[in-house]
């Protein structure tokens, strides 16, 4: 078994049938796919670490990861820093009216609902009990939303501040997601309630509704996909591990 693998997702990449792997190593797994469910089904490592294409994933940064790994055995996923133009971007926390939040760069070591959507680190024990990433939402927000549902699944989610990867090329879009002010933008709100509804207790997805009323007409169930929601939240939470004790160290 392999102690890692490391999933690359593109989107509308004129430069897809280029890319090539940072470097090549026996216990290193590469995957490459704009379909971020298929390299799910082939796991052949201990850990798997999920990255934008503008994140530089290298020796150091997995070597440093594996000692991450072996000082927190009882972790089950890490959100990375992310280091760009000399700031470091964290992981995010649950804010009830915003959506999320990502915490200070000098925030010491501390549990986080979900990571930076640049880079996330998750063992293969928690993604079988996880399951498969939900397509149905943007690409940015995907990791945001199973972060969550890992949650349920009996995951926790640590930010390790010396656990750093650095974005080696970012472009406009990529910069958005880095410095994570998407995720309070207007046009941000639809996934974010999705993630919430999905997810997060009934409280929290209210005080998140009344700050944002255009999604009042979801909320009171006015809408066609109100079925596959109440799927998608049943799926996500039936015989869910996530305590109240818990919820409260990953939101403001």
């Amino acid at each position: 078994m392999r102690q890692f693998d490391v999933f690359i997702f593109e989107k509308d990449n004129p430069n897809f049938a280029q890319w090539k792997p940072t470097f090549e190593d026996p216990a290193l797994g590469w995957f490459h796919d704009s379909d971020w469910n298929r390299p799910l089904q082939n796991i052949d490592a201990e850990w798997v670490v999920f990255a934008h294409p503008a994140i530089t994933i290298d020796r150091d940064f997995l070597n440093n990861l594996a000692q991450v790994i072996e000082g927190f055995p009882m972790v089950d996923a890490f959100a990375p820093r992310v280091k760009s133009e000399a700031h470091f971007h964290g992981g995010l926390l649950l804010n009830k009216s915003k959506g999320f939040e990502p915490i200070s760069e000098d925030e010491t070591m501390r549990f986080v609902a979900v990571p930076n959507p640049m880079v996330a680190v998750f063992s293969s024990r928690i993604i079988q009990r996880t399951g498969l990433f939900d397509l149905d939402l943007p690409s940015e927000f995907r990791l945001l939303d199973y972060a969550l549902r890992m949650a349920h699944a009996g995951g926790k989610m640590f930010n390790v501040p010396y656990l750093v990867a650095e974005a080696s090329s970012v472009d406009l879009s990529s910069k958005e997601l880095v410095n994570s002010q998407f995720l309070i933008q207007k046009q941000s709100v639809v996934p974010l309630w999705e993630i919430y509804y999905k997810n997060l207790p009934a409280g929290m997805l209210t005080t998140f509704t009344l700050r944002h009323p255009t999604m009042l007409p979801k909320f009171l169930g006015f809408d066609k996909s109100k079925k596959r929601r109440q799927f998608k939240r049943d799926k996500a939470t039936a015989l869910s591990k996530l305590t109240t004790e818990y919820l409260k160290d990953i939101s403001l």
